[in-house]
């Protein structure tokens, strides 16, 4: 830790990604668009000073606002540009000389009530190397000009942003003759220069000129590819140009993933509370553990004064406490969050922008497959999509998610399309998984809902007051909770049907069939009109769960996109446990799951299918049209996977200890990724030990998955104390919960009002 200016490592220090994509050093940098950097520059007035490399910044800097700007402008004069639309002035002065002209202007800026620009951007040094023949002379007056120079410019860097640019290399075996007195040696020592004297009268930290030397590490990687040896590419051009960008915008605009020169955010009202309550949480137990240590201590032995041997006491260690459970857990929960906090929200760890390659993918893919594979065990039940079969296969999928997330590996079309199915295949699990209890146990108590509801969403309301982010930020979880409300109501309203019922009468089924079908209907309706789903989700209270960014489109995005996958889940597991009931198939150690002929057809039609899914998603050439179909066809592979997972009786009857011991806590790891493995909000990627990514990964991971399973532990415990099976309990804590809700609320609103 260094402290918690990244534009001093933005400015001065980084790395290339592969070819293009350039790095900061501990910091992330954001793509800026059009519409984004004329927000950022409205009514801002920028100036460039100097000569041709200037120049060459000039153009790439305002392509950012209006990329259709050519280059078509006066090579040794001024240039103007102006976008009226947002009132950004944008000038180029030639100045190739540091000399008294480049002073008089200068200092023009800081005499009287003259205008003077927000953003000032000056460099130059090789016209004098030219002109002189690279004389120490030159270097001599060159340092003389600098210095009558540099208080003026320290000056206007306490209203404005000054950027002093030092000189790139060159490549001298391009350079023409009549540059070839250009070398590497003069630069340094102009820049070297320049470095010395800038800021060295300069005590006011705000009065400081900004040294823009990150200009010449792009410049020792790319200046090869300059056209005549001198000028940088444009690529290397529009980074730099990009970096002046964030130094100056993301102050202003706070892009999530730009967290280069980003202040600490200050904490909020809620966040304040949280931490007085965990601080005060983590006492109360450490005092209620040391009361109980003493008592145990008093009665843990008593000396026989006439045998002089031990005895034990009578009384054993008393039962924890509900109170000191409580408190543990609320103890173990405030030092995760702290970390949380401090790895996402804190100016403290670095991050660093993602960077996908191919081998990035697919080499941790193969290794965690050859582990799972490794750790195979026989399954205690055979039936299909039994307990260790549904918990491998949440584990496999949750794993091959993080791989995905943390490579970057979403511009693949192909592997996103693939990743679109695991994630329609969690939805198939809780639309089989919660239809299937229903449909057997006939449990519609408050006590099955709240336990459910409790286990969902108790780490996302936490995550949601601990980092300031709004309910909907965590999408998986709306999205599973609300489709379990869903499949609770279809089962729950009258007629209720289950099992039990049905078997009475073949006519229950029908009935239940006929409910099915009005919930695909209110499904394919609801996709079709948003506005109708906008206008269900955006009255309070639901406004308040499902709005981002101040409406609920995000939230009809992402239901929209798997809206049929949880109905295919329930109508699978109605005609599995139907073929059960009437021993249709089976499910036998060893058994193929039909007759052989029947198990050989289905099968080779599961591999057909599934392989054909997977050459239709790796063509994929346009995601938004992939997007329209993958509700519709992405039940194909699931089922296919289905099929080949249990037909074979042997592969039925063995599953992955491995994969299985990650599916347990698939949830919680999906949760924590946002900001304890990732870094910014899941747009890059968490630093814990800078210059060895392996190293990093490694020790990240271990951290990150100890933590998701704690917080699993901790959301068990607390599931047993805050929704307990006594009815009447039960409706006091509902109410409490109520309460802490109707609270939350309120300091929300506080907070809402004092940001505007």
């Amino acid at each position: 830790f260094k402290g918690g200016d990244t534009c001093e490592y933005l400015l001065s220090s980084g790395r290339f990604l592969g070819e293009k994509v350039w790095q900061p050093h501990s910091c992330m940098m954001h793509k800026y668009k059009n519409s984004e950097a004329k927000n950022c520059l409205i009514d801002k007035h920028v100036v460039f000073i100097g000569d041709s490399r200037i120049r060459q910044l000039f153009y790439s800097f305002i392509k950012l606002i209006n990329p259709q700007v050519k280059e078509e402008g006066i090579k040794h004069g001024n240039i103007p540009f102006e976008d009226k639309s947002a009132s950004i002035k944008v000038d180029f002065l030639w100045y190739p000389e540091v000399n008294g002209s480049m002073r008089q202007r200068i200092k023009s800026w800081t005499e009287g009530s003259v205008a003077k620009p927000h953003i000032i951007v000056v460099g130059a040094a090789t016209w004098s190397i030219k002109i002189h023949n690279g004389s120490n002379e030159a270097l001599a007056q060159y340092k003389i000009n600098i210095t009558s120079i540099a208080p003026l410019l320290e000056k206007l860097a306490i209203s404005s942003d000054v950027y002093w640019v030092l000189q790139d290399p060159v490549y001298e075996d391009m350079l023409s003759e009549s540059r070839k007195m250009i070398t590497n040696e003069k630069i340094d020592a102009y820049n070297e220069a320049a470095v010395r004297i800038l800021n060295s009268s300069s005590r006011n930290s705000k009065a400081k000129v900004k040294v823009f030397s990150v200009s010449k590490l792009i410049a020792q990687e790319t200046i090869m590819k300059s056209a005549d040896g001198l000028h940088l590419p444009e690529s290397s051009r529009d980074t730099n140009a990009m970096i002046l960008m964030n130094v100056y915008c993301n102050k202003i605009m706070k892009p999530i993933d730009g967290s280069c020169c980003q202040p600490q955010p200050p904490l909020t009202l809620i966040q304040k509370i949280a931490f007085c309550f965990f601080t005060l949480s983590i006492f109360g137990y450490l005092i209620i553990s040391l009361i109980h240590r003493n008592n145990y201590r008093k009665n843990k032995s008593c000396t026989d004064l006439e045998s002089g041997e031990e005895k034990k006491p009578a009384i054993s260690t008393p039962n924890v406490s509900t109170l000191e459970m409580l408190l543990h857990c609320f103890c173990k929960l405030g030092l995760i969050m702290t970390y949380f906090y401090l790895c996402d929200r804190a100016n403290l760890f670095m991050k660093e922008n993602k960077f996908y390659t191919h081998s990035s993918f697919f080499i941790p893919i193969v290794y965690i497959l050859v582990l799972g594979v490794f750790y195979t065990e026989n399954t205690k039940e055979t039936k299909v999509l039994n307990r260790e079969q549904t918990d491998e296969w949440k584990g496999w999928m949750q794993l091959v998610i993080l791989i995905y997330h943390i490579s970057g590996a979403s511009t693949f079309l192909p592997v996103y399309m693939h990743i679109r199915v695991l994630v329609a295949a969690y939805l198939f699990q809780t639309g089989y998984g919660h239809f299937s209890y229903f449909w057997i146990k006939g449990d519609f108590g408050v006590y099955r809902v709240c336990q459910v509801l409790f286990r969902l969403n108790f780490l996302v309301v936490v995550l949601c007051i601990v980092m300031d982010r709004p309910y909907q930020f965590y999408y998986f979880v709306p999205l599973v909770t609300v489709w379990f409300m869903i499949i609770y109501a279809t089962l729950a309203v009258w007629p209720q049907i289950v099992q039990k019922k049905a078997n009475g009468n073949c006519l229950w089924h029908f009935g239940l069939l006929l409910k099915l079908i009005c919930l695909l209907t209110c499904i394919y309706f609801l996709s079709y009109s948003q506005g109708a789903f906008e206008k269900i989700f955006s009255f309070w209270p639901l406004s308040k769960c499902f709005e981002m960014n101040g409406n609920v489109y995000e939230w009809w995005f992402r239901w929209k996109l798997d809206r049929y996958v949880v109905f295919h889940g329930m109508l699978f597991a109605f005609i599995y446990l139907a073929l059960q009931k009437h021993q249709m198939i089976s499910e036998g150690k060893g058994d193929p799951l039909f007759s052989n002929r029947v198990s050989n057809v289905l099968l080779f039609i599961s591999i057909v299918s599934f392989l054909a899914y997977s050459i239709w998603a790796s063509s994929c050439k346009n995601k938004t049209e992939c997007n329209e179909l993958h509700p519709s066809v992405s039940v194909v592979q699931i089922l296919a996977f289905i099929l080949i997972r249990n037909i074979p009786g042997y592969v039925r009857s063995v599953y992955s200890s491995f994969f299985a011991w990650f599916g347990k806590i698939s949830l919680e790891l999906f949760i924590c990724q946002y900001h304890i493995w990732l870094a910014a909000d899941t747009k890059g990627i968490l630093v814990l030990i800078p210059g060895y990514p392996m190293f990093n990964v490694l020790v990240s991971t271990f951290i990150f998955v100890c933590v998701a399973h704690e917080i699993s532990q901790i959301t068990n415990d607390l599931a047993q104390i805050v929704v307990p099976k006594d009815n009447s309990t039960l409706l006091k804590r509902l109410l409490c919960i109520a309460g802490f809700f109707s609270g939350l609320h309120f300091f929300s609103a506080m907070q809402d009002q004092s940001r505007h």
